[in-house]
């Protein structure tokens, strides 16, 4: 499974890929929220994790648009915040989830993997359909 992971903090950006891929994922990284489109296109992942603020990207914004296109409505995407309101922001971005940070690594990990099996926390039940 590939995951893309997005977060303008390098640091963070390289524990995470270090975690995922310790956990035995493919990990595409950025720190430009304004590649992700393009990225998601050409990487084909399985799975969006996506800092909330990002220089020149709102990362609820991008969620929102992603998940309002046909082709990605059902694509997961994680939303990554240290802000203590995430939970609606995930809401109002239609997230699937969201890792809160500062994070653990086994909350990371059980995150993600319940969200890539579908029993993610809003509970849908969707089958996620790989980018065209």
């Amino acid at each position: 499974m590939k995951i893309l992971v997005v977060d303008d903090n390098p640091d963070i950006l390289d524990a995470l890929q270090q975690i995922l891929e310790m956990d035995g994922y493919d990990v595409v990284a950025t720190t430009d929220g304004r590649k992700v489109l393009h990225m998601m296109h050409a990487e084909h992942p399985d799975l969006l994790l996506l800092d909330i603020w990002l220089p020149g990207c709102d990362g609820k914004d991008l969620c929102r648009q992603i998940k309002q296109q046909e082709s990605s409505c059902q694509f997961p995407v994680l939303l990554m915040s240290a802000h203590r309101d995430i939970q609606q922001m995930v809401a109002q971005a239609s997230a699937d989830g969201f890792i809160q940070k500062p994070f653990e690594m086994k909350t990371l990990l059980t995150t993600v993997a319940g969200t890539l099996k579908g029993s993610h926390p809003r509970g849908t039940g969707r089958t996620y359909l790989p980018l065209a």
